[in-house]
């Protein structure tokens, strides 16, 4: 799909009315589809469209459940949803828009309506989107901050809960930070962060993978979808990377360059964790990484004291 076209998903169990739809909004914008409200909650959670037309009188989950569990899910929530229906009473629509809808339209449609009013909401969303990204933005490295990982951790997590697949995450520190600072000066050390921060970006660069500013040197990186293995390989590829950075820290016991120390944690979650213990769990990495000479990787499959599922999920390699 082109990436400047915002994405609407039509939900309707009448085939000749997702067609019409179609029809009417494909030239300006991409369209995908679901035929049941229980299809069209799962399609809303993979694709994350734009925007949702949603019917109301489908069989097995109406239009209105549909909303409110769209409404209640973070991954979810903030999709604006237009209720498109037959049913034209007062009520019927104030109990849309109770539920969560930003607009009700009645059928039989009218073009240049439904058009006009599909145009501004996605307008809307698209400023609203804007204003968020910036928001959560750090200043200083100009990757995501604290906020945006907290968020995003949470809807991951919430993600996995669902499908089943395993969450890693690696909590990175630089090295003796507040020696560089007080060696080279916090103009130095702003520069240092932002270099720092622009080659973690770029190992981690899938699509739903995260690296953001989590507090002063230290950064959060969370990898949806990715086993030990795997969030090991990212963890060296990211110590690999700031050392070729090649930055003098003349004044580190490390080495004479900066370096990064990570602790990394993989579980699949389940309802009797939580997200947090996930990070208290990587946090714990992290020290245990210090404590054995810096400039490494620490994940709980060396831990026996783990108190998550972590280290039964792959063999060590």
């Amino acid at each position: 799909m082109n990436q400047d076209r915002q994405t609407i998903l039509i939900v309707d169990d009448t085939p000749i009315n997702i067609r019409m739809l179609s029809e009417l909004l494909m030239d300006e914008h991409d369209i995908m589809f679901a035929t049941s409200g229980e299809d069209g909650l799962k399609r809303a959670l993979q694709e994350r469209p734009d925007l949702i037309l949603l019917d109301i009188m489908m069989p097995g989950m109406d239009g209105y459940e549909v909303c409110r569990l769209l409404k209640e899910d973070p991954v979810t929530r903030d999709i604006p949803v237009i209720f498109v229906s037959a049913l034209s009473q007062e009520a019927d629509e104030a109990k849309g828009l109770a539920v969560g809808a930003i607009d009700y339209i009645t059928k039989p449609i009218s073009a240049p309506i439904i058009k006009a009013r599909v145009h501004n909401h996605l307008k809307l969303k698209r400023y609203q989107d804007m204003l968020a990204s910036q928001a959560l933005l750090d200043g200083l490295t100009g990757i995501p901050n604290r906020r945006r990982f907290d968020e995003t951790l949470q809807m991951e997590w919430h993600r996995a809960l669902r499908t089943g697949n395993e969450l890693s995450l690696l909590m990175i520190d630089i090295d003796h930070f507040k020696r560089y600072n007080d060696t080279y000066g916090h103009l130095a050390g702003d520069d240092c962060l932002t270099d720092v921060a622009r080659v973690m970006a770029e190992v981690a660069h899938r699509g739903g993978d995260l690296v953001a500013r989590y507090g002063g040197e230290e950064f959060g990186c969370i990898l949806p979808e990715t086993g030990c293995s795997g969030a090991r390989n990212v963890a060296e590829k990211i110590i690999a990377a700031v050392n070729g950075l090649q930055i003098a820290h003349a004044d580190s016991p490390v080495a004479p360059t900066v370096t990064v120390s990570i602790g990394g944690c993989t579980t699949r979650p389940d309802d009797h964790q939580a997200y947090d213990q996930l990070v208290a769990c990587a946090d714990r990495n992290l020290y245990r990484a210090k404590q054995a000479g810096r400039n490494r990787a620490c994940f709980c499959e060396d831990d026996q004291d783990c108190t998550l599922s972590c280290k039964t999920l792959e063999p060590t390699t």
